[in-house]
């Protein structure tokens, strides 16, 4: 009976295997902590901004580069795109509508057209500048919402190329880091007291950990005022997931209705098959956490843990989106890029500091 059973026994040992995800996690996991100790020593850089360059910097190490690329792969695109939607649906505790509607009318229509501005002006850029794929899309919607989170959600509706959307968090993570070292040194030879100061770096400044670490530097006043208006750009995230999504709908049929022509009604019924949601599931998420923030239900306890929760998810999202960088490749379009980036960073800036000058 022993003798029968002890091969099947090893059959099984030797047959199983870990999920396909446990190794690129793992390696996640780690990249967080890491990123986590660096945050610790250096407060002024933020956890987010520290996973995006380790993951750089992991997947151009001797050492790492082949996991990176092998074994480690499936997980690191699993943390980059699912871990990223988790991180965006909790960052909707972060928004209360009623503090959105504290600031007044006139902040929030000044932010509406600072991200109007923004989004339009880069995406007509980029494209002017012949950038590849979907960059100038995922440039915009980062420098003009909330960084790297925008990215992740628009480039889960456009289906970006994982190339193209480590590109942008790579870039615009830097221009928000620069941002930390450079807003504050504007702050007086730009005659801003605290509070418009704050609602400058609100306005202008793309991740919220960039804009608490730019915003602290001039006192709790500016601070209080710089994250709501940050969170008011981060409420425009699900009407831009939603209409993107509804362009993506409408090439769709439209590709549809090109295949019937061509082939029949079997290419339009798979065309069919592959338009995304109206809303994504994320989106609907991320609304939801918004609604129930909104109602003051929730404690304080809840509230801090949430955000633990989201910071580092979007952490391990971002280390693998970071590891996705290929710096030798980025090098062909590098200039334009950093142009573009440029670019975008000075219409931010000065949209959103006339805005503040209008309406403070």
């Amino acid at each position: 009976m022993t003798l029968t059973a002890a091969p099947g026994r090893a059959r099984q040992a030797a047959g199983w295997r870990p999920p396909a995800t446990a190794y690129g996690l793992g390696l996640a996991a780690a990249g967080v902590a890491a990123a986590w100790g660096v945050h610790r020593l250096l407060p002024a850089v933020p956890l987010l901004t520290a996973a995006v360059v380790l993951g750089i910097v992991a997947a151009h190490l001797p050492g790492a580069r082949g996991l990176v690329r092998g074994v480690c792969r499936a997980g690191l695109s699993f943390a980059g795109k699912r871990l990223m939607r988790l991180g965006i649906v909790l960052l909707g505790l972060k928004l209360s509508l009623n503090e959105v509607l504290g600031l007044g009318w006139a902040t929030v229509a000044m932010v509406l057209g600072v991200v109007a501005a923004t989004f339009c002006g880069t995406w007509w850029l980029g494209r002017r500048m012949g950038l590849r794929g979907d960059q100038p899309l995922l440039i915009a919607t980062g420098y003009s919402i909330c960084g790297a989170s925008a990215i992740g959600a628009v480039s889960e509706v456009s289906e970006s190329d994982e190339r193209d959307v480590a590109t942008s968090v790579a870039l615009v993570t830097l221009c928000g880091t620069l941002a930390i070292a450079v807003l504050p040194l504007l702050q007086h030879p730009l005659g801003l007291d605290d509070v418009a100061f704050g609602r400058w770096v609100g306005a202008s400044v793309h991740d919220v950990g960039q804009v608490v670490a730019t915003a602290q530097t001039a006192g709790p006043a500016a601070l209080g005022d710089a994250v709501l208006v940050k969170l008011v750009r981060v409420a425009m995230l699900a009407p831009l997931v939603a209409a993107l999504a509804t362009s993506v709908r409408a090439r769709g049929r439209a590709k549809a209705a090109a295949g019937e022509a061509a082939v029949g009604e079997g290419t339009a019924g798979e065309g069919a098959k592959r338009r995304p949601p109206l809303v994504p599931l994320f989106v609907l998420g991320f609304l939801a956490m918004t609604a129930l923030r909104s109602t003051d239900l929730l404690s304080t306890a809840a509230l801090d843990t949430a955000a633990h929760a989201q910071e580092l998810l979007l952490a391990a999202a971002l280390f693998g989106l970071g590891s996705a960088v290929h710096l030798p490749s980025l090098t062909r379009t590098g200039a334009r890029v950093a142009a573009l980036g440029l670019c975008a960073w000075v219409v931010i800036a000065g949209a959103s500091y006339a805005g503040v000058l209008l309406t403070t």
